[in-house]
C-alpha cells in the first residue's frame, strides 16, 4: 500500500462524493409534501451530516489532493457558489457556502502529500462508508413508498434509483481503498465507462423533463444526449468496436454533454429558460460529468484495459449489476 496513493485518492473521492451525497438528500428534503415532514426533515439531517464530513475532508485535502481533480470542475465549478447561494434564496434551505469559498482555494499536492494524515483519511472513509450506508438505505425507504403508491414526492422514482446507484458506488470504491491502498482506475475504466454512461444519459432524461415544454430546442437536444449515451454504453457491452476508438468518442460526447450543462446552469442563473430545475441541481449534473471526463481521461486507459481483463470478467464487476 502506498500512503501516498492512498491519501490522494481517498480525498480525491470524498471531496467529489461527500458534496454529491449532501446534495442528493437536499433534492429529497426538497420534494416532500408538508405531510411528509418528518421524512424531509430526516433527509435535511443528512444533508448536515454529510457537510459535516464535507468541511473534515476540506480541512485534510489543502496539499494533498491531486491537481487533476482540484482542476476538472468535479469539487466544485466556477457557478457551485452561484447556484448555492440562488438556490438558499429559492429554498429557504440554509447552505453552507463558506465551505465552497474553502474548496475553492484548495492548493493542490505537491510531489509528496503529508502522511501524518493518513489515520485521519482512514477514519473519514470509514465514516463516510457508514452514513452512505444509510443515506442508501433512507433512499430505498423512499423509492419503496413510491413504488407502492404509499408515498408521493416530486422526484421521478427513476431519479431515486439514479441517486441510490451512485450512493453505493461510492461506497465500493471507498471499501476498496480500505482494502487495498488504491483504486486502479485505468483497469477499471471500462466498468466505470458503462456505469457513468447510463448516469449521463439519464441526467439527459432528466433535464429534458424538467424543461419548460415551451424549450423545445433544450428539450431536443437532451433527448438526442441521452439516446447517444445509451448507445455508447451498449456499444461498451457488446465489445463490436476497438476499446480505444470507442474512448475517443466517448470523450468527445461527455465534453459536449458536459459544455451542454454548463450553458443550461448559465441560462438557468440568468433567468433566462424556463424550468423547474433548480440552479443547484444544474450544477450538481455538471460537476458528475466533469468527474467522468477526468476518469475517461486517466492515462493509460486503453493499454490498461486490452490486455489484463476479457470483457466477460468487465461485465461481471458488480457496477453492472444495477
Amino acid at each position: 500500500m502506498s500512503p501516498d496513493l492512498f491519501i490522494r485518492q481517498s480525498l480525491g473521492l470524498n471531496l467529489f462524493f461527500l458534496r454529491i451525497m449532501k446534495e442528493h438528500a437536499f433534492f429529497l428534503a426538497a420534494g416532500f409534501l408538508s405531510k411528509d415532514a418528518a421524512l424531509a426533515e430526516q433527509a435535511l439531517q443528512f444533508n448536515t451530516s454529510f457537510n459535516a464530513l464535507l468541511a473534515d475532508a476540506v480541512a485534510l485535502a489543502n496539499g494533498n489532493v491531486d491537481f487533476t481533480v482540484l482542476n476538472s470542475g468535479e469539487v466544485v465549478t466556477n457557478m457551485t457558489l452561484r447556484a448555492e447561494q440562488r438556490t438558499q434564496q429559492l429554498s429557504g434551505v440554509p447552505i453552507d457556502t463558506a465551505l465552497t469559498n474553502q474548496e475553492l482555494k484548495l492548493v493542490p499536492a505537491g510531489e509528496n502529500v503529508n502522511p501524518a494524515i493518513m489515520e485521519n483519511v482512514r477514519s473519514l472513509n470509514q465514516r463516510a462508508i457508514a452514513l452512505t450506508r444509510d443515506l442508501v438505505g433512507f433512499k430505498t425507504q423512499i423509492l419503496d413508498g413510491m413504488l407502492s403508491c404509499r408515498l408521493f414526492t416530486f422526484n421521478f422514482p427513476l431519479l431515486i434509483i439514479h441517486i441510490r446507484r451512485e450512493a453505493i458506488l461510492f461506497i465500493e470504491q471507498l471499501e476498496s481503498l480500505q482494502k487495498t491502498g488504491a483504486i486502479d482506475y485505468a483497469r477499471e475504466i471500462l466498468a466505470q465507462k458503462i456505469f457513468w454512461d447510463r448516469q449521463m444519459a439519464e441526467h439527459a432524461q432528466f433535464i429534458s423533463h424538467l424543461l419548460d415544454p415551451t424549450e423545445a430546442a433544450l428539450i431536443n437536444q437532451a433527448n438526442d444526449f441521452a439516446q447517444l449515451f445509451f448507445n455508447l454504453r451498449a456499444q461498451a457491452e457488446s465489445g463490436a468496436r476497438p476499446f480505444d476508438q470507442l474512448l475517443q468518442e466517448e470523450i468527445i460526447a461527455t465534453n459536449n454533454l458536459r459544455n451542454f450543462k454548463a450553458t443550461a446552469e448559465e441560462l438557468i442563473l440568468a433567468c433566462r429558460v424556463r424550468s423547474i430545475i433548480i440552479p443547484l441541481l444544474a450544477d450538481h449534473v455538471l460537476r458528475e460529468a466533469n468527474h467522468f471526463l477526468r476518469i475517461l481521461q486517466t492515462p493509460g486507459s486503453p493499454i490498461a484495459i486490452a490486455s489484463p481483463l476479457r470483457l466477460g470478467q468487465i461485465c461481471s464487476h458488480s457496477l453492472f449489476r444495477r
